[in-house]
């Protein structure tokens, strides 16, 4: 097993020790002041998330816009004019391109 895996795992182990141990605690320690605490945290947690959400469609609308004002421009490539003849075959013409 690869070092960084192995870490990645043990972070991950680690990581969710720490939050199972934490939800226990916070769990068992709520009281009525306590409460109101979480009740706040948790307001402005979802506050803070339709700011984030608002400022991200802002940033998308922003950068539609700008898309939208950069018009591409098609390149002016060269052609190469025919080199036709017309020939008269009896009593039609016909052209022989090169």
């Amino acid at each position: 097993m690869s070092p960084l895996r192995l870490s990645t795992i043990l972070m991950s182990a680690t990581l969710a020790t720490a939050m199972l141990s934490g939800t226990a605690v916070s769990a068992q320690n709520v009281t009525p002041a306590n409460r109101n605490t979480l009740v706040l945290q948790g307001e402005l947690q979802m506050l803070e998330n339709r700011l984030r959400r608002q400022q991200y469609q802002q940033q998308q609308q922003q950068f539609r816009a700008q898309d939208r004002q950069v018009v591409p421009q098609r390149p002016d490539v060269p052609q190469m004019a025919p080199t036709c003849r017309l020939e008269r075959s009896g009593s039609r013409f016909i052209r022989t391109c090169r």
